[in-house]
């Protein structure tokens, strides 16, 4: 497996798997599909100004999950230099609620670089294409608005996890 980290215990492919992505951040999402693909469930990082709502996000998350066996994906991501101090803070506090939301549904997780997955899935970081790519592989999925990006990427982290479990 390609990810950077892995947590619990790597499961063998299952044909009733499902494949959660989470884009962390204040303008991140979850996306959902099974081991067919099929576009199973997506949605915002719901959040305060100071914090994510994890509640409320893994209670979306379990309402469509199907108690199906589960694998979940999150973004690494990083601070960049020349954020002040706040911003930084934020970013990592929303980054800690998706490692907590991963947690939280009690199966193996991975950590994957946005270079690694978007690298093998043919896609930089336009994400107006992650976009584009995300609305044909599941066009019933709600990715209408441009600011569905994240929703997208999250969908697209989830599809790349699948590809790498063998259900290419």
């Amino acid at each position: 497996m390609a990810s950077q980290a892995a947590y619990g215990q790597q499961k063998e492919k299952r044909e009733d798997m499902v494949y959660i992505g989470i884009d962390p951040g204040f303008s991140g999402a979850w996306g959902m599909i099974d081991h067919n693909n099929k576009y199973i469930g997506c949605g915002d990082m719901h959040h305060t100004d100071k914090h994510i709502l994890t509640n409320q996000i893994w209670e979306e998350i379990v309402d469509v999950r199907r108690g199906d066996d589960t694998e979940v994906v999150v973004e690494s991501v990083h601070s960049f230099s020349g954020q002040g101090v706040a911003s930084t803070f934020k970013f990592g506090t929303a980054f800690g609620g998706a490692i907590a939301l991963a947690e939280r549904l009690r199966c193996p997780w991975h950590l994957v670089t946005p270079q690694a997955w978007k690298k093998a899935l043919k896609l930089d970081s336009d994400k107006t294409k992650s976009l584009v790519m995300a609305r044909e592989l599941w066009p019933d999925a709600p990715l209408k608005r441009q600011k569905d990006n994240g929703r997208a990427e999250a969908l697209l982290m989830a599809y790349w996890l699948r590809n790498e479990n063998g259900h290419n």
